[in-house]
């Protein structure tokens, strides 16, 4: 054999060698991602729609901490018996409140109070989450359920333990915050993040107020028109998400206590003043947001009223009187029509950009 066939040989074997090295990595590159993945791929923050404003600079709200918080939000494992989730209370078929006047936490155990929805919570005019508003900021929130007993019934220790157990969420922090450490702050930032891209806009009422005569039916103009006027409702209900996200007491919940007895007494849950423990928060609870209300019911936070036409007559009765009520509060005359007006201009605040369906596959 010559020196140019051994040459070609020698070449022909070293292309082999390389070729046979080269295909473990083809292979992986070329590999399907996850199921987890393919479900909720990263993607670009969602475009506002009509009616709201954000900037996600000044939230610090990214798509890598939207995604990872996303599969947080829907994973039972952030509980102490892996069965309640974020989700279970906030539903994203109910405009993520629930249906329940009292939400069900581990082993079955019911609380006081029903979950509000957090649609447009990251754009709060006064950031103030829980009925009660007892945290400060949506994460701050996030943390309270976690070690809730009567919720999802961790410690914080166990829910970092918990989601650091699923190693596949381990890329998807770095990829998030820089490396892989899981802490609750980043777990509780990154759920924040995704509950902050839950928007609600370009409703009929959008449309309406953007120059769009025609949006609203007939029978929700009126309610407008009532809603604006006589009603006062927007003494509470206003700005982009109509709520002022302050503290009113409208009187659901209170009953007289009797002669000789303290009127504080006579709450069955006395509201904001178990955070401020001032006298003039008894009985107070934050406004909730209107938009897409119509998927709330029942109502308030008690969820004594079963539907939005109750709500209406409530208020048009002047709420329960007692000794701390909110001066706003006040009586005018409705008719049944009225309240079916004031029904339909709530529904014309139903909007689109929050929905969801839960993940069916999660970080293992």
């Amino acid at each position: 054999m010559t020196r140019t066939h051994l040459a070609l040989a020698a070449a022909v074997v070293a292309l082999a060698g390389c070729r046979s090295a080269a295909a473990p990595r083809v292979a992986a590159a070329s590999a399907a991602p996850p199921a987890w993945e393919q479900e909720n791929p990263l993607k670009p923050l969602p475009a506002p729609p009509l009616g709201i404003e954000v900037n996600w600079a000044a939230l610090r709200v990214t798509p890598e901490k939207a995604r990872l918080g996303r599969w947080l939000f829907y994973d039972p494992r952030l509980s102490a018996d892996g069965t309640i989730s974020c989700a279970t209370c906030h539903q994203p078929e109910h405009a993520f409140s629930e249906v329940e006047p009292h939400s069900t936490g581990i082993g079955g155990k019911t609380g006081t109070r029903k979950s509000p929805s957090f649609v447009n919570g990251a754009l709060a005019i006064s950031p103030a989450y829980f009925w009660d508003g007892r945290a400060a900021t949506l994460q701050e929130q996030a943390k309270g359920p976690m070690v809730n007993p009567v919720e999802m019934g961790a410690t914080h220790e166990q829910v970092v333990a918990n989601v650091s157990r699923a190693g596949a969420y381990r890329p998807y922090f770095r990829e998030a915050f820089g490396d892989e450490r899981i802490t609750l702050d980043r777990v509780v930032d990154a759920i924040a993040a995704y509950e902050a891209t839950r928007l609600s806009g370009n409703s009929a009422w959008d449309r309406y107020d953007a120059g769009d005569e025609h949006a609203l039916t007939p029978a929700a103009d009126r309610g407008r028109e009532l809603f604006f006027g006589r009603g006062r409702c927007n003494q509470c209900h206003l700005g982009q998400n109509f709520t002022d996200g302050k503290f009113h007491d409208i009187g659901v919940g209170w009953k007289d206590p009797g002669p000789g007895k303290p009127p504080a007494s006579g709450y069955a849950d006395r509201g904001r003043y178990d955070v401020t423990h001032d006298p003039k928060d008894l009985g107070a609870f934050k406004t909730p947001t209107l938009r897409d209300c119509s998927k709330h019911a029942p109502y308030m936070h008690d969820g004594s009223l079963a539907t939005l036409r109750e709500v209406m007559f409530h208020y048009a009765r002047g709420g329960t009187d007692n000794p701390h009520l909110d001066e706003a509060i006040a009586p005018f005359p409705l008719s049944e029509a009225d309240a079916e007006d004031l029904v339909a201009f709530m529904k014309a605040l139903d909007g689109e950009g929050y929905q969801d369906v839960a993940p069916s596959h999660l970080p293992r």
